[in-house]
């Protein structure tokens, strides 16, 4: 059972809110990768001149950046009892 929203949920909390905002960016990002066939490319090398690279490309740095983050946790986090005397 989910608990009802309160009235005065501001309207970026709402769930329609972030539903909408997440069709409505998952349609302009396609119509970005999609206009890779109107603007013409000029690559310096030979993947970058490939259709999406910046898409694909985008996409799997954001993946290694959140697993160089969770690495990186690891590594510097402190124990549960730091503070503890």
């Amino acid at each position: 059972m989910t608990r009802p929203e309160p009235e005065d949920t501001h309207w970026l909390a709402r769930p329609e809110t972030i539903r909408l905002l997440w069709r409505g960016g998952s349609v302009v990002l396609g119509l970005l990768v999609l206009a890779d066939f109107l603007v013409p490319g000029y690559s310096s090398f030979t993947i970058d001149g490939t259709f999406g690279f910046y898409a694909w490309y985008g996409f799997a740095t954001c993946v290694a950046m959140v697993f160089a983050a969770k690495a990186l946790g690891l590594v510097v986090k402190r124990k549960d009892t730091y503070y503890d005397d």
